[in-house]
């Protein structure tokens, strides 16, 4: 039988990253998710709402060879 594998996965409107949705706050705006670390990091508004353009997800470090 196949296995079902749900994520909660949520993009964050500030950087890009992918972060569960349960982990982070709203924009404080329009509603949108951004991430803990964000947040901590003090940012309140995601970057459509500050007039920035929406960053696109940062790229893995690529494996020691």
């Amino acid at each position: 039988m196949a296995q079902i594998h749900e994520t909660d996965a949520m993009d964050c409107r500030a950087c890009g990253r992918q972060e569960r949705a349960s982990e982070g706050y709203p924009c404080t705006t329009c509603g949108t998710f951004i991430c803990l670390i964000c947040t901590f990091q003090g940012v309140i508004q995601c970057a459509k709402c500050r007039g920035e353009p929406i960053p696109a997800p940062p790229v893995p470090p690529a494996a020691n060879a």
